[in-house]
This record gives structure tokens, sequence and C-alpha cells, in this order.
């Protein structure tokens, strides 16, 4: 109510204000006529009106020092009067709008993936300050490593914790949902009844489930529907209640729907469906999965820690349930002592409760913190070039300035209209940014939070919010530059000030911010250069098969009993039904994916203690084709041939690496090796191919690969490889194809392969996009500045640059003598640039594949196109000043 009082009264002094000026205007009227009256001309009676008057101007503002808000009328006046200068000068306003906007609309983009990434708590979670994901941590062979997923560690440590208020047990599988040829997999999310009151959600539809349905070995198989599943499937319906939807290889019942917008923990992958773990864990666990440290279902936990417990008493907390739990593990398992609590070193720590928060973040996380600290130093370069465009127009305004302090005008009233000027044309900046990051934060979300609901930056309150306050913030920088240089007026030197007399005033400040633009725009394009060429490394990578003609086919039972001969019968009736789609070329069984399972048996050679000393032993079921499939090359030998069967000679192909670390200086064809037991029957080695990537896109010494014949293993999950001249193109009529010969509910998945490789490259590539573009964005704002300041130096210079002309200097001179003055602030700026890369390289290379952060190559490209582009940018105000005829740049005043 005192706001709107006050609000009032400033509306009534307005209108007394605007009435006095009535009144004043009327009285000098009267006293013209009264003039005129007396014989003077109009001209000389409207000045000895005046002069009766005295100061109106002064009568008005005195009137004003009555009004509540008395600074309200001089930020309008300032306004109007930036807005009547900006408008005489349409280019100077452009280019420091569209620099602002390049800026901050870079920042918002950028600001709208971090906030999701790092700052902003899933929907409708109550309490997330005190919410947190468990990490588990145990050492093997000195190597620490997360390790979670069974429910028997989950209950211990629930049970061994007194720290917290609520806990419950999260996993997102993909699962099949639906049947026939509707089927499809899917995330759902398998929890404990518990982890509803972790947020503030009560259900739309129905209810959540309950502990007393949540119970081992088999829990009740019952779910809860999302609203997007409820609404895109059953249309809205309420009778949806009682309904059955069967999920991986059950049939769950039906029984609430969660409210619109609850997607749990997964906000990045929303789950069609809620289930009990207990249901999951009966279905796709083994036998005692509950009871038992030797099975795991992928599950994490999640706790609520109790408002009086640090973090650090609750990490204690967890860690010595953790250490009590692997004790009880060790004293019901055999030991030969090697395995204790001293050499496991568990460890548990309480983190945030977005696992890309954690301390096991995605490369692709860390790439955009990275980005982010990007964006900054793109908007300071931009705020650099702004500050300098501003500086050089206060410059120029030196006369007017002197002017106006000479006739009264305080110097902190100056400071204020240009910064008003600043901030005005930052918001109007920020207006034309968050445009730009409107359209830019699409790219962004789709590279770093794919299938995450996007608010549009123009309606999200928090992105509007950090543009409104960086715009502000980088309005009133930008402004205190100029701002403070009016209290170096100098009445004497500016008031006789002008272009004619041969002067050049230069700025130490200026010169200052155009050597800071070019370091931080050397510092981004540096790191551009490093993750392209770290893009280009991943790609030079020899796989060691091929991946774009390629497609995995996996082959999902869902619960269906097959013997052994029923399921060499359906894998051969896949093979043959590959045939009958155009385009296919060749198609194989096998047992793994690479990057995506692994497989290991133990292995004996005679003459070696202990294979298993030489590294990890990756196996893969294959059938004859597969190595033509893949384009995985035979080094020596055979390959898996179509007479390999159960009842034949066991035969095995092996890698290069393993054959060179098994059998130095040997022939390792027809070499025996004892798979499973030392007594097993020989396998022998009929072939070496190529050595592969399976783990890793890096070194993998110490990872070998070697190939058993499909149709000697036990002949159970099996997938195929699919070659196909086509590509993606004959993925869905290939899959309605082969989930013909699928029995029952079982189905299978058709995907590229390499969505597989792109997962484990995409932070290289979202690196060197990203960098690129930063960095393209970045030269082209220095390019700016550099033109900026060249082009405003060559106009004050007019007259100077005229009598050289006029005394005989050739074009090229003067021309070469404008470009050093760029190349001198570039140059500069380059090795201060390059300094601070070769100083911060250290904290990127952890980002790099096979790149030093210290390339020279980088280096140098980075330093040429700098030279170059402030070249371009020095030359060409240079040119049009030299173009102009010597007689009009003398009489430039």
């Amino acid at each position: 109510m005192r706001f709107l009082r006050r609000v009032s009264r400033w509306i009534q002094l307005r209108t007394h204000t605007a009435e006095l000026r009535d009144e004043l205007t009327y009285h000098r009227e009267l006293i013209e006529r009264e003039y005129i009256a007396r014989g003077l001309s109009p001209h000389d009676a409207r000045d000895a009106a005046h002069r009766a008057m005295g100061n109106e101007t002064f009568m008005r503002e005195e009137s004003r020092g009555v009004w509540v808000w008395p600074w309200l009328e001089a930020l309008a006046q300032d306004a109007r009067f930036t807005i009547r200068s900006l408008r005489n000068s349409p280019g100077f306003s452009v280019a420091v709008v569209l620099t602002l906007a390049l800026g901050l609309g870079a920042n918002a983009a950028m600001f709208s993936v971090i906030d999701r990434l790092f700052f902003r708590s899933p929907p409708l979670l109550d309490q997330p300050a005190l919410t947190h994901r468990v990490y588990l941590y145990r050492t093997y062979r000195g190597v620490e490593a997360e390790r979670s997923g069974q429910y028997l560690r989950y209950t211990d440590l629930v049970r061994w914790t007194t720290s917290f208020s609520r806990t419950a047990a999260v996993a997102e599988p993909l699962l099949a949902v639906g049947r026939g040829d509707a089927v499809r997999e899917l995330p759902v999310a398998v929890v404990t009844a518990g982890f509803f009151g972790f947020f503030d959600a009560p259900p739309a539809l129905g209810r959540y489930f309950t502990a007393a349905e949540d119970v081992p070995p088999t829990g009740a198989t019952v779910a809860v529907l999302s609203n997007a599943t409820w609404r895109a499937r059953y249309g809205a319906r309420d009778d949806v209640l009682g309904a059955k939807l069967q999920i991986g290889a059950a049939t769950y019942t039906i029984i609430g729907v969660a409210p619109d917008g609850f997607v749990g923990l997964w906000p990045e992958r929303p789950p069609v469906a809620f289930i009990p773990v207990t249901a999951y864990g009966g279905m796709h666990g083994s036998h005692g999965w509950w009871s038992s440290y030797d099975h795991a279902i992928g599950i994490t936990m999640i706790a609520r820690r109790k408002p009086e417990v640090t973090i650090a008493a609750a990490n204690a907390d967890l860690t010595a349930a953790l250490r009590r739990s692997y004790q009880a593990q060790l004293d019901a398992e055999p030991s030969d002592g090697s395995r204790t609590l001293v050499t496991l070193r568990p460890r548990a720590v309480a983190s945030s409760i977005l696992s890309e928060r954690g301390p096991e973040a995605s490369s692709v996380t860390r790439v955009a913190a990275w980005l982010s600290a990007v964006a900054l130093i793109v908007l300071l370069i931009a705020c650099a070039n702004v500050a300098n465009l501003l500086l050089a127009r206060a410059m120029r305004r030196r006369r007017e300035l002197a002017v106006r302090v000479a006739l009264g005008v305080g110097r902190a009233r100056l400071a204020t209209q240009l910064l008003t000027e600043s901030v005005l044309l930052a918001l109007a900046g920020g207006a034309v940014g968050i445009i730009i990051a409107h359209w830019a934060s699409d790219a962004l979300h789709a590279v770093f939070l794919p299938g995450v609901d996007e608010t549009p930056v123009i309606t999200d309150f928090r992105t509007a919010a950090f543009a409104s306050a960086i715009t502000l913030t980088v309005g009133m920088l930008a402004g205190l530059i100029p701002g403070l240089q009016v209290g170096r007026v100098d009445l004497t030197d500016d008031l006789k000030s002008g272009a004619r007399e041969g002067t050049y005033p230069r700025s130490r400040l200026r010169s200052a911010l155009l050597v800071g633009q070019s370091a931080l725009c050397v510092t981004l394009l540096v790191g551009a250069g490093l993750f392209v060429r770290s893009l280009r490394n991943v790609r030079d990578v020899r796989l060691g098969y091929d991946v774009d003609p390629v497609l995995v086919v996996d082959v999902n039972m869902r619960g269906v009993s097959l013997d052994s001969a029923q399921r060499v019968a359906l894998d051969q009736r896949l093979l043959a039904a590959t045939q009958t789609i155009p385009g296919v070329e060749r198609a194989s069984l096998m047992k793994t994916v690479p990057f995506e399972g692994i497989s290991s048996w133990p292995l004996f050679v005679a003459g070696i203690d202990s294979v298993d000393t030489f590294g990890e032993f990756d196996l893969n079921g294959v059938s004859p084709e597969y190595f033509a499939t893949l384009g995985t090359r035979m080094v020596r030998g055979r390959g898996i041939e179509a007479a390999d069967v159960a009842r034949t000679r066991r035969v095995m192909v092996i890698g290069q690496s393993m054959a060179a670390t098994l059998w130095p200086a040997q022939d390792p064809i027809g070499r025996c090796v004892r798979i499973g037991a030392d007594t097993a029957p020989c396998t022998s080695v009929v072939g070496i191919a190529e050595d592969v990537h399976t783990r890793s896109l890096g070194d993998e010494r110490g990872v070998f690969m070697y190939y058993l014949p499909v149709a000697q293993m036990t002949p159970d999950d099996v997938g195929l490889f699919v070659r196909a001249r086509t590509g993606v193109a004959v993925l869905e009529p290939l899959r309605r194809r082969l989930q013909q010969e699928m029995p029952g509910a079982s189905y299978v998945v058709v995907r590229p392969f390499r969505d597989v490789i792109r997962s484990e490259t995409q932070a290289w590539r979202v690196g060197a996009t990203a960098f690129t573009v930063f960095g393209a964005l970045a030269m082209l704002l220095a390019a700016l500045g550099l033109y900026g300041v060249i082009a405003y130096g060559v106009t004050q210079r007019t007259h100077e640059l005229g009598i050289r002309m006029a005394l005989g200097a050739h074009a090229f001179d003067v021309v070469k003598l404008v470009v050093n003055d760029g190349l001198r602030f570039v140059t500069l700026g380059m090795l201060i640039g390059c300094g601070i890369s070769v100083v911060f390289g250290s904290w990127v290379a952890p980002l790099l594949f096979k790149e030093s952060p210290r390339d020279p190559l980088v280096f140098m490209l980075v330093a040429l196109t700098l030279i170059v582009t402030a070249i371009a940018a020095s030359a060409i105000p240079a040119v049009r000043a030299v173009r102009v005829d010597p007689r009009t740049a003398l009489q430039a005043g």
C-alpha cells in the first residue's frame, strides 16, 4: 500500500509540475506581448521576457526537489537523451547490441543446460538438499572402482546406518514393454516402496505400491504408470486401473498413475512405469538373489539425511556399515586370505541425487562444465569489446562532455548518463540474446540432455532471471569504464581539442582491453584446436571392425523357454530370415557386443603357471560369417567354419596380442588351450585375427580377445550382427521380419552398431563442436573489436594521415602504419593467451584423446589465424582512409 501511495503522490506531483510549466509559459507570453506593445520586435521581446522571467529551467528543477523520487525523473531524462543519441548513431548502436546479444545469448543458452545438469533438482523432489545417492567403492587388484547392485548389500546398509530418515533402492533398466510387433524396450523405474516418499507427488489416479507388496523373494507384479504413458497409451482413461501390461517377462497390474511431471530421478530418460524391486528381482535375478552378495540386480541406494547429520558424518556412518557388510560376506564365504577388509578397502560416499553430479560424472558432463567457463570467456570478450566501443565514443565526445561540465553539469550526473546509456544498450542486447539463446538451446539440449522435456528459454523463470542478472551486470560493468573517464575531463585541454591538432589521443585502457580480448580468444581457439585434433585421433583409431554398415540384433527371449535344439533352430531361422531382406550382405551370430558385454572363462596353457597374470581375456561366441560381417581381418590361419560344430574338434581364433603374449617368438597355430578347467579338452588355435577394441578406444594393453564357435557353446543369449549395404535403411524392415520368427512374447531389437560407438566418442564430438563454435564466436567478436578500435583510430587520425599523404607518403606505407598498430596489440594478446593455455592445459588434458595440451601445431595454427584476422580487421579501415582525397583529409576538423 505504501508503494501505491507513493506512486499516486508521484503522479500528482508530475501533474502539478506540468501545471507549473504551463503557468510560467503563460506569464512569459504576457510579458512578451507587453514588450511588443512598447515597440520591440518579437525577437527582442522574447529575449527581454526571458531575462525578466529568469531561469525557468532552474525554477522547474527547484520544484522537482520536492518530488518523492527525483532520481526517477533524472533517469527518464537520461533515457530519453540516450535514445536520441543512439538513434543518431545507428551503426554504433547495432554493433554494441549485436555484440552483447552474442555474448549474453551464448551464456543464457549454456546456463539452461548447466542448470539442469548441476543445479536443478528432479521435479517434485522433497528436501533436495538432504537427499543423496550413495556410491559404494572397493579396491580390486589395486584399483578402486564403484561396486553396487546387490539387494543384500542395500539391506545391510539400511539396517546398520542411523544417519538417514528415509532410504530406497532404485534402478532404471531398459525392459520390453508390450507384446507382439508393438513391443519396445523402454526405461522402467525399478524402485522400493519407500521411493515415493522422497517426493511431494500424490498419484493422479489410484495409488502407489506399498512395502507389503515389495517383499522378496518375489514381490507383487503391480505397476504405476507415468503420466505421459497413461496419456499416450491409454488416452488418459480413468478405467486404466486394473488393466494388464506386460513388462519384461511378467504381466503387471496397473494400480496407479503418477502425477504430471513426475519422472523420478531420471529427467533425461523418463520411465514409462514404476515397478517393485522385488518383482523385478524375482523375474530377472537368479535363485537367492535377495540373500546373497554374489547376485547383483543393478540397484543403487538413495537416502535422505537427517537434518542434524552432516555429510561427513553420514559418509562415515555409511562406510562403517559397508565395512561391516563386507566382513559379513567374508565370514560367510570360503577364502584363501587374499581378500580382507585391508585389501578391499570398502568406502561409501553420499553425493548428489543425480548421477551426473556425483563423483562418477560422465566425460560429457565434464565437457559441459568446461563449456560453461568457455561461454563466460565469450561474454568477457563481448564486454571488453563493448567497453572499448563505449570508451571510444566517450573519448570522441570529450569536447561535448567538457562543455557540459563547464555549464555546471555535475560529473556524477554525466557518469550516470553514460551508465544509463550502457545499461539501455545491454537491455537491448539481452532481449536479442534471449532470442538467440532460445534458438541455440535446442541444439545444446539435444547434445547434453537428450530426452529431457525442454522448457523454452523465454518461459523458463530461472534462465530468464539469470539472463536478466548478467544483462544488468554487463551493462553496468561496460558503462563503468567510460563513466570513470568523466572524472578525468580536463576543461582547458578538452575545450580546445579537435581533430585538426594532428594529435591522436591514445588510451592505455583501450589498448589493455584489446590485448585482453586477443588473449581470451587465443585460449578458446587453442581449446577448439585440441578437441578437434582429439576427435580426429578418435576417428583414426582402427577398432578392428567396421561400424557404419553393421547392425546389432538383440534377441530377448522374455521368459520363453526353449531347449537346446529349439534354440539352435531359432538361431538358424533368424540367420536365414536376414538374407530375405534386400540390402543385407552377411549376418553372423554372436554372444557379446563390443563395449556392452564381457564374457570370460579361465584359461590354462601348458608351460604357463597362471594365464590371468597377463591380463584380462575376453571371449565371444561367433558363427562362420562373423569376421566377414564385421570386417575383422584374419592375420594367419583360418576363421570359424561351418564344420566347427558340437561333436567336432574344439577350435578357437585368437587376437594378435594374445598370440604374441602367450607364445612369443613361437607359432600359435595348433597350440592347445584348456578353457574352463585344467582338465578340460584341448581347444586348438586355428587362426589369428587382428586386435579389436572391446572396452575402450584407448590403449587396451592387458585386454585380449579370443573367439569360439557358437555351435560349440551353450546356445543361449545369442544375438546377431548384420552387414547391410544400405545401413540403417533396412533397420525397421529387418526388425519386422525377424519378429515374425520369435516365439511367444520374445522379441528382437535392431539398432545401428554406430550408436554403440557414438556413446564412446560423444565427449570428444561435443567438445570439438562446441569449442569450435564458441572459438569462432570469440574470433568474430575479437575481430569486430579490433576493427572498431582501428576504425575509430583511423577516423581520429584523418588529418594526420592527410598530412602524411600530402607530404608524399605512399598509400602502402600508410596502410602498413595502421596495420602495425593492430598487430602490436594482437601479438601481445596472442603471447599472453598462449601462456594461459600452456598453464591451464593440464586441466583439460583428461578430456583429450591421444593429444598433448601443448601441441605446437595447434598453437601455430591459432597464431596464424589470429594474425590473418588482425591484418584483415586493420587493413580494411586503413585502405578506406587512404582512398580519401588528401585535400578532404586536410580539411577534416
